[in-house]
């Protein structure tokens, strides 16, 4: 029969087995708290690749429309980019303070 002083050894041991354990699930080069930041990272890349697609999608059909040569994108690239007007039009600045 184990005696008292034996038992709590075994009880003490296992737990500090447990804990080196854990410590070492949680802090090792592979452990749970790299693979929650690499997951996050993930997570990160992932919307930058869908907004990335979602943008080379919108200027894919912007350059379908100049090549199609449509008056209307034209007019409004030639407005918004290069400041242009049509005769007799006056701009207007709106200056933000």
């Amino acid at each position: 029969m184990l005696s008292f002083k034996n038992r709590n050894l075994k009880v003490y041991l296992f737990f500090f087995l447990f804990f080196i354990g854990v410590v070492i699930l949680f802090f090792n080069e592979n452990g749970v708290l790299k693979y929650s930041k690499l997951q996050k990272e993930v997570n990160s890349l992932n919307e930058q690749v869908n907004y990335l697609e979602a943008k080379n999608k919108s200027l894919s059909s912007e350059i379908d429309s100049l090549q199609r040569k449509e008056p209307a994108i034209i007019e409004k690239i030639a407005r918004e980019k290069y400041g242009m007007k049509r005769k007799g039009e006056e701009t207007i600045e709106i200056i933000e303070k």
